[in-house]
């Protein structure tokens, strides 16, 4: 008994700064400037389908090109020894040590038309080969301020989301497992398809969640890479609590209806990945 007292201050903390928060959007969703009650909220957000479908296309490609270079890093860190596990782990590590805000605005230095990357492209006469074959007048590439710019931005930051929980899954995965395919006749590739992957498929989707939920809700990286020219939710709900449109019931609305999309999006995966812990498919 004297043990449960010691979730109280947890308890208290979780009803003041997210139950309360929540509730607010809530009461905002479904009320008018007027004060009254009002589904007009949702009904006006028909003008912003197209940030919405932006955001969950940019999210999405963002979490796959994660899962893409997330899954074999994972899977090489979890053959190697203890040593390179922990340095390729403190590597991976080490930018999550910088401020977000910090790491984005290298890439901004990074990527502008007057930026590392354009200047080395220069230096190294890739200008001047383009436009010399294709009778071009290049100067620079457009990378700034592209939706390109914002996926980018997306991996770099998310990526260690995706890695770590792969890596401790295929690390937990018993090799006598994976002998005892190999004895049955299995090849490495048959091995990596029916006994490695199903195994990690409990990592994977748990990465898929941990990427794609702050990707399709992040305003920071737009903003900073997108340049403002390319809108998502973030961004859109940001404006209508803190931009000249003041409208925190507009708001309220698309935070909760992305909120539930969200969380279907994660009742989805949950439901996929039932049962796949411990299967393994010869």
């Amino acid at each position: 008994m004297k043990n449960k007292w010691l979730s109280v201050p947890y308890i208290v903390w979780m009803a003041i700064f997210v139950v309360a928060p929540l509730i607010l959007v809530l009461i905002y969703a479904f009320t008018s400037r007027s004060g009254g009650f009002t589904v007009e909220n949702f009904t006006t957000m028909a003008q912003y389908v197209t940030v919405f479908g932006r955001s969950f296309f940019l999210a999405l490609i963002a979490t796959l090109v994660c899962i893409l270079l997330g899954y074999p890093l994972a899977y090489y860190l979890a053959r190697e020894g203890a040593g390179m596990r922990r340095m390729a782990t403190m590597l991976i590590m080490l930018p999550m040590w910088m401020n977000f805000l910090l790491r984005t605005y290298s890439w901004m230095s990074i990527l502008e038309n007057t930026g590392l990357l354009n200047t080395l492209f220069q230096k190294i006469g890739l200008f001047a080969l383009i436009n010399s074959v294709f009778g071009t007048n290049i100067e620079y590439f457009h990378m700034i301020n592209t939706q390109g710019a914002i996926v980018l931005g997306m991996v770099y930051n998310f990526l260690p989301f995706m890695v770590l929980p792969i890596y401790t899954v295929i690390d937990k995965i018993d090799y006598r497992v994976i002998e005892a395919a190999q004895d049955l006749g299995a090849n490495t590739r048959q091995v990596f398809r029916k006994v490695i992957f199903p195994l990690s498929l409990p990592g994977v989707l748990s990465g898929i969640t941990m990427v794609f939920v702050p990707a399709v809700s992040t305003f920071a990286i737009p903003r900073l890479l997108g340049g403002g020219m390319v809108t998502m939710l973030g961004d859109l709900i940001e404006a209508q609590f803190m931009g000249s449109a003041y409208n925190p019931y507009l708001g309220s609305a698309i935070s909760l209806v992305m909120m539930v999309v969200v969380l279907i999006c994660m009742a989805v995966m949950n439901r996929f990945g039932e049962g796949e812990e411990g299967a393994v498919v010869l």
